[in-house]
C-alpha cells in the first residue's frame, strides 16, 4: 500500500514538472496550438514542427490541433483556467483583449532583430497594443474578385489590374452590365460582413473607429464609411446585379453557383483560389482581380495571421526561437504556399514562387504593399461589438430590411454603448 502510494505521488510530481513545460530529465517541452486547416497547411506546418524537433533536442515542440471556429473563446476558458497553449496562432484582429487582459507575452525583448527587420512596420502595427508586441505577422491575404474569365471576355469589359484598378462606381457599372434572366454580375458571400466592409472600407478613405485625446474610441460611420456598404446594398436591392440568396453564405457556398454560370464574380480572400482550382469543372476559366479601388487606392485593410507566446510559459525564450525558425523567408514561402496565402516577410515576397501568373499568384502580390492594419486592430470590445451589434445591422441593411440611417444609428449608438464598457 504504502508502495502504491509513493508512485502515485511520484507520478503527481513528473505531471507537475510536465505541466509547466519541463520533463524530468530536463527537456522542455512547448505546446503549439495551430489553426491550419487545409491539408497542405496542415502538412507543412507539421513538417516543419519535425524539422525543429530534430535539430533541437532539448526543446521539443507539441503540435496541437485548434480550429478558427472556437478559437476566440477556447482561448478564454484555457487563459482563466491557466491551461493556455505556450505559442498560440491566431489572427491579429482577436488578440487586442488577450494582450490587454495581460494574457499575452510582450514579444519586444523576445524576438530576435532579423525577425523584426524581416516584417514590415505597417505589420507590426496590426499586433501592436500600447507599448508592446503581442504577436508575429506572418501570413495575410487581400480579397480579391474571383472572376468567370470567359464570361468578362464574351462581355468586352474592361479587364482591371493592380495598375489600373475599377472604381466602385465602375464596379457597379460592370456588374450591372454583366447581369440577365437568373444571373447575376457578382455574389457577396456576406455571413461574416464586417471585416469585409470595414476593410474594404479603407480603399474610400472609411475608418469608423475614431480615438480621441482621452485614448478612447468611438464609432463615427461617416460619408467615407458609406461608399462600399452603399454600392453593396444597391448592387442587391436597386440594379439586382448582385444575388440577395448568398448574403448569408461563406465564400465557400458561392463556388458552385459560380461555376455553374449563376455569378460572373465572387469576392474572397485570397486563399480561396486553392478551393477553386480542387473544386472548378475541367475547362473551367478563372482570373484573379484586384478589389476595386477608391481615394485611397487599392488600400485594403487586412488582420494576419498571428504566432504569439502565452504570458505564463515558463519559456519564453525558447518559444521566440522556435518562432524565429519558424518564420525565416524559406519557412515563410513554404507557409504562405501551403496555405494559398502571403507572407509578410519582405524577403520571403520576392520569392519567385509568389510571383507566378498561375493562379493569380502575381496579381496577389502585387496587392501586398497596399494592406494596412484593420480598423479594429487596436479596439477593445471589437469582438463583442461586432457580433451584437454590427454583424446583425449590416446583414439587415444589405438584405434591404432597414436603411442607411438605421443603420448609422445602430453602428454608433448600440455600437459605442457597447465599446465603452471596455474602456472605463
Amino acid at each position: 500500500m504504502r508502495a502504491r502510494l509513493l508512485a502515485l505521488v511520484l507520478l503527481l510530481l513528473l505531471a507537475g514538472c510536465s505541466s509547466q513545460g519541463t520533463r524530468d530529465d530536463g527537456r522542455v517541452t512547448l505546446r503549439f496550438q495551430s489553426l491550419a486547416w487545409q491539408k497542405e497547411s496542415v502538412d507543412v506546418t507539421r513538417a516543419l514542427v519535425r524539422e525543429w524537433n530534430a535539430t533541437h533536442p532539448d526543446v521539443r515542440v507539441e503540435y496541437v490541433q485548434g480550429s478558427w471556429d472556437s478559437v476566440h473563446d477556447q482561448l478564454l476558458t484555457a487563459f482563466e483556467g491557466g491551461e493556455a497553449p505556450d505559442i498560440i496562432h491566431d489572427a491579429s484582429d482577436d488578440l487586442a483583449d488577450f494582450a490587454y487582459g495581460g494574457h499575452l507575452a510582450d514579444l519586444t525583448p523576445l524576438l530576435p532583430a532579423r525577425l523584426k527587420a524581416a516584417i514590415p512596420r505597417r505589420s507590426w502595427e496590426t499586433t501592436t497594443f500600447g507599448d508592446g508586441v503581442y504577436g508575429v505577422p506572418f501570413l495575410q491575404e487581400p480579397r480579391v474578385l474571383i472572376a468567370n474569365a470567359t464570361w468578362l471576355r464574351r462581355a468586352g469589359v474592361r479587364i482591371p489590374t493592380p495598375g489600373e484598378p475599377w472604381s466602385w462606381a465602375e464596379f457597379r457599372r460592370i456588374t450591372e452590365r454583366l447581369s440577365g434572366p437568373g444571373r447575376y454580375g457578382v455574389a457577396w458571400p456576406l455571413k461574416e460582413p464586417v471585416s469585409a466592409t470595414l476593410n474594404l472600407s479603407l480603399s474610400t478613405g472609411g475608418r469608423l473607429f475614431h480615438r480621441g485625446t482621452d485614448g478612447k474610441v468611438t464609432v463615427r460611420f461617416r460619408a467615407a464609411d458609406q461608399v462600399v456598404p452603399r454600392t453593396l446594398h444597391d448592387q442587391v436591392n436597386t440594379d439586382r446585379s448582385a444575388s440577395p440568396t448568398t448574403l448569408g453564405s461563406g465564400g465557400s457556398d458561392t463556388l458552385p453557383g459560380f461555376f455553374g454560370g449563376r455569378y460572373a464574380m465572387v469576392p474572397l480572400g485570397f486563399s480561396y483560389r486553392q478551393q477553386i482550382v480542387q473544386q472548378a469543372p475541367e475547362g473551367f476559366a478563372w482570373q484573379v482581380l484586384p478589389a476595386p479601388a477608391g481615394t485611397a487606392g487599392l488600400t485594403q485593410g487586412v488582420s494576419p495571421q498571428t504566432l504569439s507566446i502565452a504570458e505564463d510559459c515558463p519559456h519564453k525564450e525558447q518559444a521566440a526561437a522556435f518562432l524565429d525558425f519558424l518564420l525565416r523567408p524559406r519557412n515563410m514561402v513554404r507557409l504562405a504556399l501551403g496555405d494559398w496565402m502571403l507572407p509578410t516577410g519582405t524577403e520571403a515576397l520576392r520569392d519567385p514562387a509568389l510571383r507566378t501568373a498561375r493562379h493569380g499568384w502575381a496579381t496577389g502580390t502585387a496587392l501586398a504593399g497596399h494592406l494596412r492594419p484593420a480598423p479594429a486592430q487596436s479596439v477593445r470590445g471589437y469582438p463583442e461589438w461586432k457580433d451584437k451589434v454590427a454583424t446583425p445591422a449590416l446583414q439587415e441593411y444589405y438584405s434591404g430590411a432597414i436603411g442607411l440611417s438605421e443603420l448609422r444609428t445602430r453602428l454608433e449608438q448600440d455600437g459605442n454603448l457597447v465599446l465603452a464598457r471596455y474602456q472605463r
